[in-house]
């Protein structure tokens, strides 16, 4: 019997250490290189042609890059892949009420949409915080933010910043104004439903704040994270 037990824990260890060698260096590829496709983008590619086109982070507009943040996690340069801040106030204002909200940083984000698969199981939420713990280890917040801006869904088949800005706009990602970059990142939370160049009152609602902080922030993408500490005070 005590045979058994410990050939079953070697067992259990020789697992978890293949899963770590080979997760560390599938991250570690992407790092490097740019991302080829994600399981999204698979599944949506069944039934419609995908829009993709990875472009590097000093060729998506510094407006874009700022906006996503303001719009998705301002504490993005602050935090190590989890934003308990941000995870209590979402809690506290749940609690209250109302639209609920997430707390979902880009980190997570990414870990999800380029990692993993698209559902809301346990086993995938577990994976999720492996996956962004370990993209925070072993890449910068800008690759994070490159890798983000790139397989973002922002509509019905279009993924990445160059695809969603020919398709909605007839630009390259580099030349976005503020308008349009505010717009883009508006629709993030729900791409298939909301529309960049005809906002609905909710969208252009959340457009106007997203400028706002843009405003805030002084239209300028830093990765200081010294800078960002006073500007979150």
């Amino acid at each position: 019997m005590k045979n058994i037990i410990n050939h079953i824990i070697k067992s259990i260890a020789g697992f978890v250490l293949l899963f770590n060698i080979l997760t560390l260096l599938w991250v570690l590829l992407y790092s490097v290189i740019p991302i080829p496709v994600t399981k999204l983008m698979v599944i949506e590619g069944r039934d419609k042609e995908i829009q993709y086109e990875w472009k590097d982070l000093d060729e998506i507009s510094g407006k874009l890059q700022l906006a996503v943040m303001c719009a998705e996690d301002q504490y993005f340069l602050l935090h190590e892949g989890l934003d308990f801040r941000s995870i209590r106030e979402a809690e506290e204002a749940n609690k209250r009420g109302g639209n609920m909200r997430g707390a979902s940083t880009i980190t997570q984000q990414v870990a999800k949409n380029v990692f993993l698969w698209p559902d809301r199981t346990y086993l995938r939420k577990a994976a999720e915080l492996y996956f962004s713990l370990l993209i925070e280890i072993v890449w910068s917040k800008k690759r994070i933010m490159e890798a983000y801006l790139n397989v973002a869904e922002f509509g019905d088949g279009i993924f990445g910043a160059e695809a969603a800005a020919q398709a909605y706009f007839k630009k390259s990602a580099k030349d976005l104004t503020t308008s349009q970059a505010a717009s883009l990142a508006a629709i993030l939370p729900s791409p298939k439903r909301y529309s960049a160049v005809s906002p609905s009152p909710y969208v252009q609602q959340r457009i106007t704040w997203i400028k706002k902080q843009m405003w805030y922030w002084g239209y300028e993408m830093t990765y200081d994270p010294e800078f960002v500490k006073k500007m979150v005070k």
